[in-house]
């Protein structure tokens, strides 16, 4: 349960911050666009940055990775606010399915106008520009999944947003309190940006949990730059069993780079946003593991171990892999400078769709790849579009979409020299990667 109200710490230690900074502009408006920031060639922010109305506490820099002071609730959104901001939200199963892990003290009011809704980020300044790169970022408060038993989705213009999931989906803001999170957009979400607004919806439409939310702003960064706040991430990564470390795993925070263990299976990886970020460890003979890691800018980092199971072999296509394993699917193949499936890769894909069926806790990554012929940003983009085919035919079949990454690599992750036409066709692939059997 939630702390009673803390009107005294409000009056004396929270303020309105009236002010303008060079990568937000003016802090009361509801709508800034600036470009050609320190962060981005383009931001587009929605919401005012007043910490839900209530103000930030003197010398609290809200874009620091710090959670705020706990603050009074409920409260009344003002009449400029704009939907799905500043205001207290139920997800849309509450009131609909039983729950019993308790609720917030304001759930108790009933539904009111605690509705998700999505919240509208206008796109048309983007016309004409090169979308290489977008991340979200926002101040998010008061969702409790560990308390309260909630499941939330988020999505943007009704597609799944898996990595923002998996952020909000582990958040304890008891108290409640704020933070500023950032998420790279997977390659695959991309092309929403060539529509005229960007609508982001998070609601839990399952559990009927009493778990109400609350966002104060959301920025969206257009071909981002250098990291204005951010730390670094440390650990180990382990075998869950003995605890023994895992030389020569793989660690990464996706979209922000990736590192091998040394002998001790110790990691760092410099350069991640401040706020929560998920870390994927993989290595040979183990299922994949995450943990989720609290950066705070100019903050001494705090270790994690990253545990992992060992994993079970399936056979596939004649061959034996276990998580961590990459198979090259020699029959999905495209005609040039397309994206569209040939027969014979629909029936590869009809094998994935059989085996994802027969492990229904499977996880995989598919990647497409080209050679180094044309363009390198055009032939990131043609690989990015090929293997979103190939998820999308997955998907139409029935696969739930969290089951399947799809990322495109261009030329840069060549299997070999592209001297030769024979080799330069070896690198135009896509491949399958199992990131979890069991």
């Amino acid at each position: 349960m939630k702390k009673v109200f803390l009107f005294l710490f409000l009056i004396v230690a929270c303020r309105v911050m009236a002010q303008t900074t060079p990568n937000d502009g003016d802090w009361s408006k509801n709508e800034v666009i600036l470009k050609n920031t320190a962060e981005a060639a383009v931001m587009i922010r929605i919401g005012d940055i007043d910490n839900l109305g209530f103000g930030w506490a003197e010398n609290f820099n809200p874009f620091s990775g710090k959670s705020t002071e706990p603050h009074s609730y409920p409260w009344d959104p003002k009449t400029e606010d704009l939907p799905g901001l500043d205001r207290i939200l139920l997800g849309s199963s509450f009131g609909e399915k039983v729950n019993n892990c308790g609720g917030d003290g304001y759930s108790g009011q009933g539904r009111q106008n605690t509705l998700p809704e999505a919240i509208k980020i206008p796109l048309a300044t983007l016309q004409g520009t090169n979308v290489t790169a977008a991340t979200l970022t926002m101040f998010i408060d008061d969702f409790q999944v560990p308390v309260m038993c909630s499941n939330f989705r988020a999505t943007l213009n009704g597609k799944r947003f898996i990595d923002l999931e998996r952020i909000i989906n582990v958040l304890n803001q008891t108290g409640p309190i704020g933070k500023f999170i950032t998420v790279r957009l997977p390659d695959e979400l991309l092309p929403l940006l060539k529509e005229k607004e960007l609508q982001l919806l998070i609601d839990d439409p399952t559990t009927g949990a009493a778990d109400g939310y609350a966002i104060d702003f959301i920025k969206l960064l257009i071909n981002p730059k250098s990291l204005v706040y951010k730390g670094l991430i440390t650990g180990f990564v382990k075998d869950k069993e003995t605890y023994e470390p895992i030389p020569n795993a793989t660690v990464r925070v996706k979209g922000y780079g990736e590192v091998t263990t040394n002998k001790e299976g110790a990691f760092t990886l410099n350069d991640i946003p401040v706020g929560l970020n998920v870390a994927e460890a993989s290595a040979k003979n183990y299922a994949s593991g995450r943990e989720v890691f609290d950066v705070i800018a100019n903050a001494e980092p705090e270790s994690k171990d990253i545990l992992l199971e060992r994993s079970k072999a399936i056979s596939f296509n004649n061959k034996e892999l276990k998580e961590g394993d990459a198979i090259v699917m020699n029959n999905i193949q495209f005609n040039q400078g397309s994206y569209r499936l040939l027969p014979a890769g629909t029936a590869e894909l009809n094998r994935i769709y059989d085996l994802l069926i027969a492990n229904p806790k499977m996880e995989i990554e598919l990647s497409g790849h080209t050679s180094n012929e044309g363009e390198r940003q055009l032939n990131t983009v043609l690989s990015r579009d090929r293997v979103i085919a190939c998820k999308l035919f997955l998907i139409q079949k029935g696969i739930d979409e969290s089951r399947i990454a799809a990322v495109g690599f261009g030329p840069d992750k060549p299997i070999a020299p592209n001297d030769s036409e024979i080799n330069r066709a070896k690198n135009r692939r896509v491949e399958m990667r199992m990131l979890r059997v069991q």
